[in-house]
């Protein structure tokens, strides 16, 4: 399968992600402080507090991020809690690399923020003990710092000072939608245009509509394929849905491709079965529903 368009999750510390969807804001939405303090979320403008000359960035957080507590299920089945602070850290340094501009950085802070105020806000019921888990393919990633700090080797003072600015400075800050934090999904890039909620999940989310998003090679990975034999394929399929026929000849296996309005794919039958660009996208490993299928007679690209 070659696609394009390559998602950010699931692969920590590379460009990551929490969904299938580019963040796209209406002029409606506007960056708006979230009052943490207390634990509640208030949609009032607050300042955040402002640094002295020569004191340290970290020191710049007031009592938002760093006054309210998450709890996180960690991959090995603990709950851990921490400072909003200190998981805003961790999930940036796994989501993005830190050698991006410290403004990219910020924004991808405001998302992460967002997200995890909106899991706190609507638990998801996938993990009642805890607010939000470090599977990315559930909610976000996150790299403890010692392992980011060990990975980023040489550079690892400076990206940690660096990822502490991101999350100093924005403070607080969210996005909201009629006063309530939204879905802040993202991803790495897409294929030329975005695609309204609807046509993933079936309903529309007003804030979510498809624009265009003029990427291209420039994009790391944005070309990838993933090489698989029949018996892959056939293995990889029946193992969910036993109910597919795949006893034909290769060539025959994937048929009727339906395209969503931003040219990936919205669905493909395989084996008699008609699934979604989604489905197929998590059932082959492949990095966006922005894919061709090709058999060369020995196997499938």
């Amino acid at each position: 399968m070659t696609h394009r368009g390559a998602r950010q999750r699931p692969a920590e510390g590379q460009l990551t992600g929490v969904a299938i969807l580019a963040l796209i804001l209406t002029t409606v939405l506007m960056l708006l402080p979230l009052l943490l303090c207390s634990g509640g979320i208030v949609s009032e403008l607050t300042e955040p507090e402002q640094a002295e000359p020569g004191q340290e960035a970290r020191e710049t957080g007031g009592c938002r991020d760093r006054g309210r507590a998450v709890r996180l299920l960690q991959k090995d089945g603990t709950v851990h809690e921490l400072t909003l602070e200190d998981y805003l850290w961790g999930v940036v340094a796994a989501e993005m690399p830190a050698s991006f501009q410290l403004e990219a950085l910020k924004a991808q802070v405001c998302a992460a923020r967002t997200y995890t105020i909106a899991r706190q806000t609507d638990p998801d019921s996938k993990h009642p003990q805890a607010d939000i888990c470090a599977d990315s393919s559930c909610c976000q990633a996150y790299v403890e710092r010692s392992m980011a700090e060990a990975r980023w080797g040489l550079n690892a003072a400076e990206y940690a000072q660096k990822l502490e600015m991101a999350v100093a400075e924005t403070d607080g800050l969210g996005i909201l939608y009629k006063g309530t934090p939204i879905q802040a999904l993202f991803f790495s890039s897409a294929a030329g245009r975005t695609v309204d909620a609807v046509e993933v999940w079936g309903n529309g989310v007003d804030y979510l509509r498809g624009v265009d998003s003029p990427e291209g090679a420039e994009v790391p990975n944005y070309h990838s394929q993933v090489i698989l034999t029949p018996e892959e394929v056939r293995g990889l399929v029946l193992g969910v849905y036993p109910g597919a026929d795949l006893t034909g000849k290769p060539e025959g296996w994937f048929s009727h491709r339906v395209e969503n309005s931003a040219g990936g794919v919205a669905s493909m039958v395989v084996g008699g079965v008609t699934l979604t660009g989604s489905q197929l996208r998590g059932l082959f490993s492949l990095r966006s529903t922005y894919f061709v299928v090709d058999w060369d007679g020995t196997a499938f690209t």
